[in-house]
C-alpha cells in the first residue's frame, strides 16, 4: 500500500520504505534505550556516602548495582535468541509482519514496565527479557527489506536508514529526561510505549515485502528496482547454508567487525546516562541530552558515509571488497583511539562529552562497513546473516553494564572508568585489523539458491 498518493511530487515508494525502515529501527531502539536513563529516577541511593535527598519522581527501588546491570541486560538475552532465527523468518514470511507484530507487542510490554516494577524487580527482568525477544527480529527483518527494495547504488543511503535506531537514542534519553522531571518516570514508559503502537499501524498500512507486492507502486519503478538487482534475489522458499557459513572466513571477519561496532555503540547507550549523572554530576535532563549528542553525531555521520559509498560504487573508483575495508578506518580504528585518548588524557566532563560523540561519530561509517557487508556477502539471505552477527552483536548489552559494575563497585569514579574505555577501544580496533586481511565484499557461491529454478521464481535484479 502506498502511503501517501502525491503524484505531483512523484515520491518513489521505495523512500517511503526507506523512510518506515528508519521508524521501524527508531522504534526498536525507544523501547530498547528508556530503561537506560528512567533506571537513574527508579532507584534509591547505591553510594553509602551520599547524603543529598533524591528527588522525587515516583516510587524508588533498593536495586544494587549488579541488580540494575542486570535489568539493563535482560533486554539483551531476550534480544539473542530471536535474532538467530528472524533473518529465516523474514524470508519465508516477509519482513513487514514479522517485524510489525513483533513491535506492536514490544509497545504493549513497555507500557507495563511501572506494574511489573511496583510487584518485583524479577517482573521487570521478565518483561525487559519480552521486549529484547519481541525486538530481536527487527533489524534482520529491515535487511531483508533492503534487499529487496535497493537498487545496488543506492545500497548505502539505504542502508543508512537503519540508522533510525541511532536517531531513536537521541530523542528518547532528552525526552524521557524531561517526562521524568515533569510527569515522573511511569509517564516515560507510557509515553514510549503508546508513540511505538501508533507508528506500528502506520506501518503496517505503508510497508510491502516487495516491489512486486506493493499495490500502487509505478511500473516503472518496480522494473527499475527488480532489473537493478538481476538474478541474485529470489522469491523461493528455502533454508539457509549454515554449513557454509561455518567455514566462511569472510562471514566470520564480518561477525567480528559487526562485534566490534556493537560492543561501542552498546556501552554507550547502557552506560552514558549512568556516567554523565553519577560520575560527572550532570542532572537528569542535561545528562539525557548531552547522552544523545553522540548518537546524533552517529546519525548524521551514517548519512555521510552512506552517501559517499555509493558514489564510491557508483563511479567505480574501488572494489566493493577495499571500500569496505576503507571504511574501517572510520567505523573501527578511528573510534578506537577516541577511547583511548579519553581513558588517559580527559578528565573535563564536557571535553568527555565531545570525545565520545566524536568517537560514536566516526562509527557511523559503519553504513559503509559492517552494516552493509552481509548485503554483499549473500543479497538473498542478508536478513539470515545479519540476524547471526546481531545475535553475537548483542552480548556486549549483557557484558558492558557488568563490566561496568564490577569495575564500579566499590568506586564510581572517572578513574575506574579508565579500564573500562581501554576494553572499549580494544574491541574496537582488533576486529578491524582482522577484517583487513579476511574481509570480502563479494557475493558468495553459498548465495546462488537452485540454478534450474523458473524464472518466475526469480526477481530480475542485479547486484
Amino acid at each position: 500500500m502506498a502511503f501517501i498518493n502525491l503524484p505531483c511530487l512523484n515520491i518513489p515508494k521505495r523512500f517511503n520504505i526507506a523512510v518506515m525502515l528508519f521508524v521501524a529501527c527508531l522504534m526498536s531502539y525507544m523501547v530498547r534505550v528508556n530503561l537506560s536513563i528512567n533506571i537513574i529516577a527508579m532507584v534509591e541511593h547505591t553510594d553509602p556516602n551520599a547524603t543529598e535527598p533524591l528527588p522525587n519522581y515516583g516510587p524508588r527501588y533498593n536495586w544494587s548495582q549488579t541488580d540494575q546491570a542486570n535489568l539493563l541486560g535482560a533486554y539483551f538475552y531476550g534480544y539473542m535468541i530471536t535474532s538467530l532465527p528472524a533473518g529465516m523468518l523474514a524470508e519465508n514470511f516477509g519482513g513487514k509482519p514479522v517485524a510489525g507484530w513483533s513491535c506492536l507487542g514490544a509497545a504493549v510490554l513497555t507500557a507495563l514496565t511501572p506494574l511489573a516494577a511496583a510487584w518485583d524487580k524479577w517482573a521487570v527482568f521478565a518483561i525487559r527479557f519480552l521486549i529484547g525477544f519481541f525486538s530481536g527480529v527487527i533489524y534482520p527483518c529491515c535487511h531483508n527489506l533492503v534487499s529487496k527494495w535497493s537498487p545496488p547504488d543506492e545500497k548505502g543511503k539505504f542502508v543508512a536508514s537503519l540508522m533510525g535506531g541511532t536517531f531513536g537514542t537521541m530523542i528518547t534519553w532528552p525526552i524521557c529526561g524531561v517526562i521524568i522531571e515533569s510527569m515522573g518516570w511511569d509517564w516515560a514508559f507510557y509515553m514510549v510505549g503508546l508513540f511505538v503502537l501508533i507508528m506500528t499501524l502506520i506501518w503496517f498500512y505503508v510497508v510491502a515485502d516487495s516491489p512486486a507486492q506493493h499495490s500502487t507502486i509505478s511500473v516503472q519503478e518496480r522494473e527499475y528496482i527488480e532489473k537493478s538487482l538481476g538474478d541474485t534475489i529470489t522469491t523461493k522458499k528455502r533454508w539457509p547454508p549454515y554449513k557454509s557459513l561455518i567455514v566462511s572466513l569472510p562471514f566470520w571477519s564480518l561477525l567480528l567487525l559487526h562485534y566490534g561496532s556493537m560492543w561501542g555503540l552498546f556501552f554507550l547507550i547502557t552506560a552514558t546516562p549512568k556516567f554523565l549523572s553519577e560520575v560527572l554530576g550532570f542532572n537528569l535532563s542535561s545528562a539525557g541530552f548531552l547522552s544523545s549528542l553522540p548518537h546524533l553525531a552517529r546519525l548524521l555521520c551514517a548519512f555521510g558515509f552512506g552517501a559517499i559509498a555509493d558514489l564510491i560504487r557508483r563511479k567505480s573508483w574501488l572494489s566493493v571488497t577495499m571500500m569496505r575495508k576503507t571504511f574501517c578506518l572510520s567505523s573501527h580504528i578511528l573510534p578506537g583511539i577516541m577511547l583511548i585518548i579519553l581513558a588517559y588524557f580527559i578528565r573535563d566532563p564536557y571535553v568527555c562529552v565531545m570525545i565520545m560523540t566524536i568517537s560514536l561519530g566516526f562509527n557511523g561509517a559503519a553504513t559503509a562497513s559492517n552494516l552493509q557487508n552481509s548485503q554483499d556477502l549473500a543479497p538473498n539471505y542478508a536478513g539470515t546473516l545479519y540476524g547471526i552477527i546481531n545475535c553475537i552483536g548483542t552480548t556486549p548489552g549483557i557484558f558492558s553494564p557488568m563490566i561496568v559494575a564490577a569495575f564500579t563497585k566499590e568506586s564510581n569514579t572517572i578513574e575506574q572508568w579508565h579500564y573500562v574505555f581501554l576494553i572499549g577501544a580494544a574491541v574496537y580496533i582488533i576486529p578491524a585489523l582482522i577484517f583487513w586481511v579476511f574481509g570480502s565484499g563479494e557475493i558468495q557461491k553459498w548465495n546462488e539458491i537452485d540454478k534450474k529454478s523458473s524464472k518466475n521464481d526469480t526477481i530480475n535484479t542485479k547486484l
